[in-house]
């Protein structure tokens, strides 16, 4: 924790979007942390690309998802947050906290301090930031030499992504999401897609330099599964590599994975849709010069998710020594 914290308690950056991590900072909003999440803007499907081009504004769905998950409230009210019209000509396929961060926007005149007033109004444990204060576009140059333009478009295309890219390329970041990056104690990134949750807020300009330049422990949280049109195949190592390819920097002090085995009949549920267990390539990592956390972390109930509260725990206790040892 820095020296001037008030509060005496580790300040933790998370860094990325989707389901992913919001099952993990429900977790993690139990510990005695303080949480902030730079979230991903560069979403362009459903709901959120629909108030995107006909609002102007950053899209909403992923901020939503982590508010959400941070948010202090009654299990009824974050129900409402994610409630998703069924009927209404255009309003089938909104849902209704897509809606409510539009209209602070609207009211606000800016959707950054929209997002801001979200946080207070529904006690969020922690601030959740947008990466930058415009959306982004996503571009993904294929292995075939194809270029695919959308974040909704680049998993359809169903190719090996060989490269991705930002536009505008020279984004500016959001200053409050640089600051808490010096400020943190640990700085997470993942679970969540890579190349379309993670990746696209380390290529904001200033973001891995900012890392680079903290003396917070790093980690990454890698998938359970791999992600169809996105990570087919992958191994753990994959993974950090398609990182280091992009970024250009060995990032991460620690790598936090699933070892558990995920038993026959789900493993033959996901790989209907195309996916399977991410490969723990244990000696590859090890030998990249990343330190490996490894325990079983995955539950399965509709879905299948990381443990959150074994997950948190594990992280908590990483902050912990780090900031010990630097003492």
């Amino acid at each position: 924790m820095k020296k001037d914290d008030p509060r005496g308690i580790p300040r933790i950056v998370v860094i990325g979007g989707g389901t992913g991590l919001s099952v993990m900072l429900r977790g993690l909003k139990e510990k005695p942390v303080d949480i902030t999440a730079i979230v991903t803007v560069a979403d362009d499907g459903g709901s959120s690309g629909i108030l995107r081009s006909e609002m102007h504004m950053p899209p909403p769905g992923d901020i939503r998802n982590v508010l959400t998950a941070l948010a202090d409230v009654e299990p009824l009210l974050s129900q409402i947050l994610e409630y998703r019209f069924q009927t209404g000509t255009g309003l089938a396929g909104h849902s209704l906290g897509n809606l409510i961060l539009a209209a602070l926007t609207d009211i606000t005149g800016d959707f950054v301090t929209g997002v801001q007033e979200m946080n207070r109004v529904f006690a969020v444990r922690g601030r959740v930031l947008p990466a930058s204060r415009e959306a982004i576009s996503l571009r993904a140059v294929m292995e075939d030499g194809t270029t695919i333009e959308g974040e909704s478009k680049i998993p359809k295309a169903l190719g090996k992504i060989k490269r991705l890219y930002i536009e505008p390329k020279d984004v500016a970041p959001l200053e409050e999401a640089l600051q808490a990056i010096r400020e943190a104690d640990a700085i997470l990134c993942g679970p969540g897609s890579l190349y379309t949750s993670v990746l696209p807020n380390l290529l904001v300009p200033q973001i891995v330099e900012e890392i680079l330049r903290s003396d917070a422990v790093r980690m990454f949280i890698c998938n359970v599964m791999t992600q169809p049109g996105e990570t087919d195949g992958y191994s753990v190592s994959d993974h950090l590599d398609a990182i280091h390819d992009h970024v250009g920097h060995h990032l991460f002090d620690y790598v936090i994975v699933n070892n558990g085995e995920i038993p026959p009949q789900v493993q033959a549920k996901y790989a209907e849709q195309g996916a399977k267990a991410v490969h723990l390539d244990l000696e590859e990592v090890a030998k990249k010069g990343y330190r490996v956390i490894a325990d079983r972390l995955v539950l399965f109930r509709t879905y299948l998710r990381h443990d959150a509260e074994k997950l948190s725990d594990h992280i908590y206790q990483l902050v912990e020594s780090w900031m010990l040892r630097k003492r």
